[in-house]
């Protein structure tokens, strides 16, 4: 009888010893993952600077960093960014550069392959050395403090440890190299929009092609002009597009307005009770964990400014912001800023022709350090206008002339900006500001306000850009860039009130100038002009209302087609409820509004499948891509038409269609098993706010992902919201009353879970809470000499 008595005893003495043992593991993984923190409070001796430096930060942790010399806050915002983000800025780096599988493996080398034929890397090494010597000795000043920060951690950042990798020193090409990573944000590396409209332009039928792809229309709300002429219904019918005995091919479609972009604008002085001016602007990029921007401030020596805003991690600079004279925002224009080239070759393809005659390709190789796998070696095809980066519709070869490949493109004279004390001389500096192309909005101190594009735009001789043309016979080229004098510029308008959202903004010779690389369809942007119309005095706190603005708008008379429609159909009493009471907002708690958009989004995909199917035929893996931003027009011209020769064949009517429509969308909806009633907009529109290794390793989700939240808005309002792209932060600011400010952004201020900033910020931009702008009381603070 002793022996059972014997082995529960041990057993249960074992278990405690493995209880002891995991619990002392837990805690020497919580201390070892501790030392990889960032110090908040103390003095460092760097050896580094001319001056000392205090970096104050709040309960938020928003920096504020205070110092006699320039360069020494330089060096500490760049002690800052390693500390709290340095493996943000490593994938930033890598993935211009086209090193990111050195890193992470053979799952991103096709990337890799794509991108390193733009060599960014040796572009961003002949960039700095073109750099003027007080900007490189600040860069310089800067990438000290991010080796100088990323060795003071008591351990490499946790990232690094998953991967089983060290990290790298960083260098002052890798800080343009950040910038590179913006343009293949939001530009395309390949001229996809060119590439894909050139193709629909000569492949379909004429009068096809100007009815599903116009240019614009009445949701147009530009700063220059007015809205496009309305759509033609087509004679020739669709089903001359298909051969019998294929079927058609369907490509769910997702938003329209899923685009990269965001919006800003800006209200003069004679507008708020104060004089100034008030600058609004939310961007709207992908949210990742840790958020893109880093927020911080520093004091403007010689000066009794101070400068705050949005950082990218990687490089020197307030992107968005104040500097308490002049104050900012952007949103990405949707201009054309590059051309693509067909190449004229002789014979055996070895030879492409130039206004000078033939001549041999340039031909560079790259190695790819792959983890874990051997090195790869590309072969880049250069040209005199720029690399071949593919093969168009016809199987012809295609150079890209890109601003992003030249001096201009890429530059730090963005700083210049903290020298600037009025609205006309920040926007100066439009055409100087080597970043992927922005609708530039500022205001001042004094109530000015202006808009111009912050990029250098090319003179283009002999072609507006809108076509693929070969430049072999020298007719066709770039003249250089514009002057500040060319460049299209708005200061001060009559309204008082300057918007974008990455719409048209131009009409006439300015359009051409900047050309179409697809535009978000105007809805959005037409919204924010609306409201800013709507009234006559503003606040802050007015500006985040619009922001905040989630009114289905646009929507409004797809609801009317939808209820119509419905009235007389049995066996949707319940949908036809939901639908009637919508609420006219995209809610998280509305049904009707999630029907609503999905049935406009699904009707689109059905209308048009037929031209997908033909264009298959030619590239099997064509998409519409940008060119689906203004399918708005003839979709709304089909169901209140409905002509009989644009009908999908594999539909006998159009109400049979649109039925299906629906039909598909209320099938999809309820394939979650929930009764209709509970299928609101906030099922579908649920936060996923995630690290970008949680792809790879979803346990780290655990620890790092943000709250799965329902979100109000979408995508045709001023409230830009989806799952994993939005407003990546919201601020409305006046130059120098920054104090009355309001800035949110989702997820935190550090990378570091444990870090006391990791999440803290992200409820008010979940809810729209006005947070203020500037630093709040100092709780840590730390000392550089």
């Amino acid at each position: 009888m002793a022996r059972p008595s014997y082995l529960k005893s041990r057993i249960v003495r074992l278990l405690l010893v493995f209880a002891a043992l995991s619990t002392l593991a837990v805690i020497s993984i919580w201390a070892w993952w501790r030392l990889s923190l960032p110090i908040l409070n103390g003095e460092i001796n760097t050896g580094f600077l001319k001056e000392p430096v205090s970096i104050q930060r709040d309960a938020q942790g928003v920096v504020m960093i205070l110092s006699k010399d320039r360069n020494s806050s330089a060096f500490a915002l760049g002690f800052l960014h390693a500390q709290e983000r340095f493996f943000q800025m490593d994938l930033l780096r890598r993935r211009s550069a086209g090193e990111l599988s050195e890193l992470l493996g053979q799952a991103v080398l096709k990337n890799d392959k794509k991108v390193r034929r733009h060599q960014f890397r040796k572009r961003a090494e002949r960039n700095i050395a073109a750099m003027p010597q007080g900007q490189r000795q600040l860069l310089d000043h800067y990438v000290q403090g991010v080796n100088f920060g990323l060795a003071q951690l008591g351990a490499k950042p946790w990232e690094y440890v998953l991967l089983g990798q060290e990290p790298q020193p960083w260098n002052a090409a890798d800080s343009l190299l950040t910038t590179y990573s913006m343009y293949l944000t939001l530009q395309s590396e390949e001229g996809n929009f060119e590439r894909r409209d050139t193709a629909l332009a000569e492949l379909l039928p004429e009068d096809l092609y100007s009815f599903f792809f116009p240019a614009g229309g009445l949701w147009d709300a530009p700063l220059i002009g007015t809205s496009a002429a309305e759509v033609q219904i087509p004679e020739t019918p669709i089903s001359t597009l298909l051969n019998s005995p294929d079927p058609i091919v369907y490509q769910e479609m997702e938003s329209d307005d899923k685009v990269y972009g965001s919006n800003n604008w800006v209200v003069g002085g004679a507008l708020t009770e104060h004089g100034g001016a008030i600058v609004a602007n939310d961007m709207h990029l992908r949210l990742n964990v840790p958020n893109i921007w880093f927020r911080a401030g520093w004091n403007i020596p010689g000066t009794n400014r101070k400068i705050r805003g949005v950082t990218l991690p990687g490089g020197p600079i307030i992107v968005a912001g104040s500097n308490g004279a002049v104050a900012w925002g952007f949103t990405n224009t949707g201009g054309d800023w590059g051309d693509l080239i067909p190449l004229e070759l002789n014979e055996n393809g070895s030879k492409y022709r130039t206004p000078d005659g033939w001549r041999d390709f340039t031909i560079e190789k790259e190695t790819i350090t792959v983890n874990g796998a051997e090195d790869e070696t590309i072969e880049i095809r250069k040209t005199i206008w720029g690399p071949v980066i593919g093969r168009n519709h016809r199987g012809i070869p295609l150079a890209y002339r890109w601003i992003a490949h030249d001096i201009p493109g890429g530059n730090m004279n963005l700083l210049r900006i903290e020298a600037a004390t009025t609205a006309n001389q920040a926007l100066d500096l439009g055409p100087e500001i080597g970043i992927p192309h922005q609708n530039f909005v500022v205001g001042d101190l004094d109530g000015n306000i202006g808009w111009t594009v912050a990029g250098a735009i090319p003179r283009r001789i002999g072609f507006d850009g809108s076509r693929s043309v070969s430049w072999a016979d020298g007719e066709a080229y770039w003249d250089g860039y514009l002057s500040a004098e060319e460049q299209p510029r708005i200061y001060n308008p009559p309204s008082h009130r300057i918007w974008t959202a990455n719409a048209r903004t131009t009409s006439g010779n300015w359009l051409t100038l900047m050309g179409d690389h697809g535009y978000a369809l105007g809805a959005r942007q037409q919204q924010i002009r609306d409201g800013l119309l709507s009234r006559e005095h503003f606040d802050e706190q007015a500006l985040l209302d619009i922001q905040l603005d989630d009114r289905a708008v646009f929507l409004q008379r797809w609801q009317q087609h939808l209820v119509e429609l419905l009235q007389d159909q049995e066996g949707y009493r319940e949908v036809y409820r939901q639908v009637q009471d919508w609420g006219a907002h995209a809610s998280t708690d509305s049904v009707g509004y999630r029907i609503v958009r999905n049935y406009r989004l699904k009707f689109m995909e059905l209308s048009t499948a037929p031209i997908l199917t033909y264009m298959r035929r030619y590239n099997s893996g064509f998409s519409f891509g940008q060119l689906k931003r203004q399918f708005e027009y003839p979709m709304w011209a089909l169901t209140q038409k409905e002509p009989q020769q644009l009908l999908n064949p594999d539909f006998e009517s159009w109400t049979a269609l649109k039925l299906t429509a629906l039909d598909q969308v209320l099938d999809k909806m309820a394939s979650t098993g929930k009764p209709l009633q509970q299928q609101t907009w906030g099922i579908q529109n649920t936060a996923a706010i995630h690290h970008p290794l949680a792809k790879a390793v979803p346990a780290i989700n655990w620890f790092t992902a943000m709250p799965s939240d329902p979100l109000d808005g979408d995508t045709h309002m001023p409230r830009f919201q989806s799952p994993t792209h939005g407003a990546s932060e919201r601020m409305v600011i006046s130059p120098g009353r920054e104090a009355e400010g309001i800035f949110h952004m989702a997820t935190g201020q550090s990378a570091h879970p444990l870090s006391p900033f990791f999440d803290r910020g992200h409820r008010d931009w979940v809810k729209g809470n006005p947070s203020p702008m500037i630093e709040r009381e100092t709780r840590y603070q730390l000392t550089l000499h």
